[in-house]
């Protein structure tokens, strides 16, 4: 009877457990869709989120892709973070890097358009890609976005909260890509009022239960009150 019971026990701690493969993909998965989202909304062409119209701006000015400049303006901020004192995890540096690629792969791949019979769904359909892929991002848990971790820390030192923080870091990226020729428009006015409740939707549906004694290893993020980076 108690060998039963002991076997119950650990079939149902392994049911609780949240494999690091299944993670990793997740993570990945949401990082290079994240990317693909951000490229939806750039080739609709009727607004972005707040560091997309920085990242265009930038990439009109200096003539590089708004892939390469997502990467250097990524790792800029993520060297902030350490007057910040705040602990990157894998997910941090992977964002670096995967958002930027997949987002010039994806433009690559995308055909020009001009009508707003095509624009229009390609606004909804990456605003909505958008808050899959942070679901699927955050709930994997392996830390905030570089810029995310920046209002964190911003909050942690100054002691204001997060949404001061980030309504002032946002609206100091819009108004500087704003004026280096980045896109302010509807897209931009829809993201900020939808991306909240689809990534906590999102969060549900990709939620991993925490696995018992996890390695500290590498610094886990919890997807509760996380702000993935635009």
């Amino acid at each position: 009877m108690k060998d039963r019971k002991d076997r119950k026990d650990r079939k149902d701690r392994k049911g609780l457990e949240s494999p690091l493969p299944r993670r990793l993909i997740q993570l990945y998965v949401g990082l290079a869709l994240y990317g693909a989202s951000a490229a939806l909304l750039v080739e609709a062409g009727l607004g972005l989120e707040p560091w997309g119209v920085l990242h265009q701006g930038l990439a009109e000015l200096t003539g590089l892709t708004i892939g390469v400049v997502s990467i250097v303006i990524g790792a800029a901020v993520l060297l902030l973070w350490i007057p910040l004192r705040q602990r990157p995890g894998l997910g941090t540096v992977s964002n670096v890097f995967v958002v930027g690629i997949a987002m010039d792969g994806t433009l690559a791949l995308l055909p020009g358009t001009h009508s707003l019979t095509v624009r229009i769904p390609l606004l909804l359909a990456g605003t909505l890609l958008n808050g899959a892929a942070t679901g699927l991002y955050i709930a994997a848990r392996f830390g905030p976005g570089p810029r995310d971790g920046l209002m964190t820390g911003l909050h942690r030192s100054t002691g204001r909260s997060i949404r001061l923080m980030r309504t002032a870091v946002e609206v100091a990226v819009v108004v500087t890509g704003f004026a280096l020729g980045g896109t302010i428009g509807v897209g931009t006015i829809l993201y900020a009022v939808s991306i909240g409740p689809l990534a906590q939707l999102f969060l549900r549906v990709f939620a991993v239960p925490p696995a018992p004694g996890r390695s500290t290893v590498v610094a886990e993020g919890p997807p509760h009150g996380a702000i993935l980076r635009s």
